[in-house]
């Protein structure tokens, strides 16, 4: 890691407020981009936004969206259902994002787990980035096995392996991921 970040500037970090908009709009882009290329991800939550003039809806507002319109933004039916489900805890009350910024971290994991369509990579993507929660780390993540694969030299898919090397970083793990991130995206 000390080679990492001797080489790679330090990563920037999200300034903006923690609220509920701004946790809701965060899940719903977090959903939207699952398994997709950053690029990929960027043009369907543009287009997303579009359908509502450029910002994000309310939960409200998105659950009166038709299904079929929201899937011609170029996501999943599957993806479609799965930020639904999110608008629809927040506002039936089971999904409480103003107390979330407050809560422990797994507390956070276990009240977004509960949401059909959020798996742990969701929930630590949503704890790192967007509550900017300090030692997450996400052993699922491609990326992040690609970049310990090519620093480290351990084989790929070896979550045990990767845990322990992780070890190492806390309680900076998040910062640590940054950094892994970072490497791949050097040419």
């Amino acid at each position: 890691m000390a080679g990492l970040i001797k080489k790679y500037p330090l990563p920037s970090q999200p300034t903006a407020k923690v609220n509920a908009q701004y946790l809701f709009a965060e899940i719903v882009d977090t959903i939207l981009g699952q398994q997709l290329s950053g690029k990929a991800a960027n043009t369907i939550i543009g287009r997303f936004k579009s359908l509502y003039g450029g910002k994000y809806p309310s939960p409200e507002k998105l659950l009166k969206t038709k299904d079929e319109k929201i899937r011609g933004c170029g996501t999943s039916w599957s993806k479609v259902s799965y930020i639904k489900n999110v608008a629809r805890a927040v506002r039936d009350g089971e999904l409480d994002l103003k107390k979330m910024p407050k809560m422990s971290d797994e507390k956070v994991r276990g009240e977004l787990l509960k949401i059909k369509g959020i798996g742990n990579w969701t929930a630590e993507m949503i704890l790192m980035f967007t509550l900017r929660r300090p030692d997450i780390f996400s052993p699922g993540d491609m990326g992040l096995q690609n970049a310990i694969y090519k620093h480290y030299k351990v084989k790929k898919g070896n979550v045990n392996t990767t845990l322990k090397i992780a070890k190492q970083w806390e309680p900076y793990r998040s910062l640590a991921c940054r950094y892994l991130w970072r490497s791949l995206d050097a040419k």
